[in-house]
């Protein structure tokens, strides 16, 4: 049998796949007929399979689109066996390269300093901007803990936050720093509201996530960032920079309120030249003769 790519497109309309993905799934099996040389889809070996899937891999194809390849050429096989074209499906026990945990970026340092420090405080919004932005940044804190810090979560005098995340209410202590805890002051001179809340609306209710979000991208924006603001980003910064500075990755677990460190070593990334500088002025064998 040779490639009926159009019998396909049918099985794959019969089985209630959307007109796209009978698009993309008609591509990636179209891919494999390229590799295949002039041969007949009924010859294809398990080894030509692999051998497509590296091929792809060393041009730089990303794990996402080739499992999505890998599926699309399993579910042809899998029609061919049906149809009594082949006797075995040769993708069955292969895998696509797993994805890899997709990071948020890093701020530089400076860059975060400057952002924080060019952050306007004319008005009683703009002073609980700040605050929140410096907390973020300080403490390290997720955008779920911000928004549920009660003003009794905040101790000025020691420069402390009490953060409860997650089911079961889990609960860690970190430092505020003194910029967060400078700025957190000014908001609370200036917040009218009888809810416990630290962060509220203009109408004196507690913010919403949402809100936090699109408050900090448009003073990105404002302040001519070059890249879209989060709060993610936030955090991720707070952690990179932290372990730049300090190298304790059980320390930046405490502060993250990570339960497995695993989860920190992937969430928190140290710069290549930091960790260059690092070697080089610890290991014996880097330094030069006559250091």
């Amino acid at each position: 049998m040779q490639w009926d790519l159009t019998a396909f497109a049918r099985h794959l309309e019969e089985r209630g796949k959307s007109r796209l993905t009978i698009k993309a799934y008609l591509r990636d099996v179209a891919e494999l007929e390229r590799q295949s040389r002039g041969r007949a889809a009924h010859d294809i070996t398990r080894q030509d399979v692999a051998h497509g899937l590296a091929a792809r891999h060393a041009q730089g194809l990303s794990a996402r689109s080739l499992a999505r390849m890998l599926s699309a050429w399993r579910m042809f096989c899998d029609w061919l066996v049906e149809r009594g074209e082949r006797t075995s499906n040769p993708c069955l026990g292969l895998h696509a390269p797993k994805q890899g945990r997709r990071l948020p970026g890093a701020l530089p340092v400076d860059a975060t300093s400057a952002i924080l420090d060019a952050l306007p405080t004319g008005t009683a919004l703009e002073l609980r901007d700040k605050a929140m932005f410096e907390l973020l940044y300080a403490s390290g804190l997720r955008l779920t803990e911000l928004t549920a810090l009660d003003l009794a979560d905040v101790d000025l005098e020691q420069e402390l936050v009490t953060v409860r995340h997650g089911k079961g209410d889990k609960m860690r202590i970190v430092p505020l720093g003194r910029a967060a805890a400078t700025a957190i002051a000014a908001w609370l001179a200036v917040r009218r509201s009888r809810d416990a809340a630290m962060f509220t609306t203009l109408s004196g209710g507690r913010l919403g996530a949402r809100q936090v979000e699109k408050r900090l991208a448009r003073c990105g924006e404002r302040l001519g960032a070059d890249r879209h603001l989060h709060p993610h980003m936030l955090r991720h910064s707070f952690a990179s920079h932290l372990l730049q500075s300090s190298g304790d990755l059980r320390a930046v677990q405490e502060l993250l309120g990570h339960s497995n460190l695993s989860t920190t070593q992937i969430y928190t990334s140290l710069d290549f030249q930091h960790l260059a500088l690092v070697y080089d002025a610890a290991h014996p064998r880097a330094k030069k003769n006559g250091d």
